[in-house]
């Protein structure tokens, strides 16, 4: 996916499109990972260097893994929504590939995030061949529960992830692909 042009489509679904995320859209990434009320699963907003490190961690991605995190945008608006994808992420069972998905407040509770989630889905096994996929969710991150469980992730097991300071449990909700 290296050679994608950052302006490709990578995956349609029915209202958005997502395309490699690029040093343009720092504005936008900056209004969803500077919102506290979004980012209330990490326990703080990011400073312009954390998103800054966030954006370039998404390129990374791309070069290192051929995914990771890519802009939402709408077909009917040409907004950028959010961000969701594949990135590969470490559990207490090994290395495994996670849906994840974080979107401006504006959008929530519109269905957005699991769409999204769904196509980063159908991408995963259709096309990157992958046999399971999962989501690490904070436990008291209920929204996101429910996004997982619309794409019929169970969960499968619980760790505490040492951020910012702080140990905040996890579910890993996770799906096979059959």
């Amino acid at each position: 996916m290296s050679e994608l042009a950052d302006n490709q489509v990578v995956l349609q679904t029915e209202r958005t499109f997502s395309r490699l995320i690029t040093f343009d859209d720092f504005k936008d990434l900056a209004e969803i990972l500077q919102d506290p009320e979004v980012m209330y699963a990490y326990e703080h907003a990011f400073s312009d260097q954390e998103v800054r490190e966030w954006l370039e961690r998404q390129i990374k991605r791309y070069q290192d893994d051929g995914f990771g995190l890519w802009a939402v945008i709408s077909k009917k608006t040409g907004d950028f929504m959010g961000q969701v994808g594949l990135t590969v992420q470490q559990t207490p069972l090994g290395k495994e590939v996670e849906i994840g998905w974080l979107l401006k407040r504006k959008f929530w509770h519109q269905g957005i995030a699991t769409e999204a989630a769904l196509g980063c889905k159908r991408y995963a096994f259709d096309v990157l061949k992958k046999k399971k996929v999962v989501s690490i969710i904070r436990d008291t991150n209920s929204a996101s529960r429910k996004v997982a469980e619309r794409l019929g992730m169970k969960p499968e097991f619980s760790f505490v992830k040492h951020y910012y300071g702080m140990d905040m449990p996890h579910i890993v909700y996770s799906i096979l692909n059959r």
